[in-house]
């Protein structure tokens, strides 16, 4: 038994799952329809998220925005020894949102939002080739946003919001250090409450060109105590304590998008959006197990995440009064490198294709859905500190219904 085998692949499974492998934005219907774009157009009370800054072109004293998605998510692995093949079974995610905005005079507007932009739950089968690494995984966070924003003229807004981030997760995989009873086995649980900000400038040019810069700071997910229950073999419970404790940390990635929203005639409207996404903040993860034994000490595991681009392009129609018909398109690079990828984030290049629209029951209510494929590019790569090798590739069908209201 090599503690080698406990030790990385402990760490390397610890909360890393909300990296690009699933990162799912769907953090508003009318924007998720279009290719998730916004930065650059004032979609509503979604600019929240997309662009504080845009807030204060509202043109109503009240917008609210609720909604929720279902996410059907399935990775598959083939060996590259061997014949062997296998695919997740994922439980469905149910990411949410909700924004709030309040004009308190011609300049100002007070909001809040509450999202889930990390979400995701991964599961293996429990005796698969690579259940060493990882067999489960769920993972939540949710982002709570209060906001201001001002428009300092007739073209200009600026808005800032404070994040606060509650993050959640259960891990489990498999041991070697089995008996003819008892399989081998950890289950990782923590939670934890980190801050940031998301700050954004809006500009229209004129009645039908605006563009706008977005940025949300990089969050340090602090996870004291969290708990480290180990299943072994009673011969091993004195390396393995069956209630131990843990410290780690692991940061989520600033970034930087660029918007701009174009109208042609009173119709269509445009966007397109070029987001930066800085990965690279994520370089090792470390692990502090609050009781260290001979075959169980802290550990260090490079990451070594490069920075992406996700590039985005949506469109807007009005067919009539009543009926807006959107789309768009998505590519969002992986981080992740060839000798670095691990089963529990099966990143690769992915491309994202959105359909969706509006039903307006008045002037003031209407009911939004969107439908998001995602589609992940077949990759063939290696986890190098296990030897882990194989052939990837993933698929997620996102449908998602909302409410939008204002007055």
């Amino acid at each position: 038994m090599k503690k080698v085998i406990f030790l990385l692949f402990l760490v390397s499974t610890m909360l890393n799952i909300k990296a690009e492998g699933y990162q799912v934005n769907v953090q508003g219907q009318k924007n998720t329809a279009m290719g998730h774009t916004g930065t650059g157009l004032m979609l509503g009370s979604s600019a929240v998220h997309f662009n504080p800054g845009a807030l204060g072109f509202m043109q109503k004293d009240y917008d609210f925005s609720v909604g929720g998605t279902l996410v059907f998510a399935q990775a598959s692995y083939s060996s590259l020894n061997s014949t062997y093949q296998t695919e997740t079974e994922n439980p469905t995610g149910t990411p949410f949102y909700f924004y709030g905005a309040k004009k308190l005079n011609e300049k100002l507007v007070l909001a809040l939002g509450v999202t889930t932009p990390y979400g995701n739950s991964l599961a293996w089968d429990e005796n698969w080739t690579g259940r060493y690494l990882i067999q489960d995984i769920s993972l939540k966070a949710i982002v709570t946003q209060p906001t201001l924003s001002y428009k300092i003229n007739d073209k200009l807004g600026f808005g800032l919001g404070a994040m606060l981030v509650y993050g959640a997760v259960e891990l489990n995989k498999a041991l070697p250090a089995s008996s003819e009873t008892i399989q081998g086995a950890v289950q990782i649980k923590g939670s934890t409450i980190a801050a940031g900000f998301n700050a954004g400038i809006f500009y229209q040019f004129s009645e039908d060109l605006s563009v706008g810069i977005d940025y949300r700071s990089k969050v340090a997910m602090k996870m004291e105590d969290g708990d480290a229950n180990f299943t072994v073999p009673s011969a091993l419970s004195a390396y393995f304590p069956a209630e131990n404790k843990f410290d780690s940390e692991l940061p989520l990635p600033a970034n930087l998008t660029f918007g701009l929203g174009y109208k042609v005639g009173d119709r269509l409207a445009l966007a397109a959006d070029l987001q930066y996404v800085f990965w690279s903040a994520y370089d090792q993860l470390t692990f502090d197990f609050k009781i260290n034994t001979a075959q169980l000490q802290d550990s260090y595991n490079p990451r070594e995440y490069k920075n992406t681009m996700i590039y985005r392009v949506g469109a807007e129609y009005k067919v009539s009064d009543k009926i807006v018909l959107r789309g768009g398109v998505y590519y969002d690079e992986t981080p992740i490198q060839d000798d670095l990828l691990n089963p529990e984030t099966p990143g690769m290049n992915k491309l994202g294709l959105s359909v969706g629209g509006s039903y307006l029951f008045s002037e003031k209510l209407s009911l939004d859905v969107s439908y998001l494929y995602i589609h992940g590019f077949e990759r063939e790569a290696t986890y190098t500190p296990a030897n882990f090798a194989g052939t990837y590739n993933s698929r997620a069908i996102i449908p998602g219904i909302g409410l939008s209201y204002s007055f």
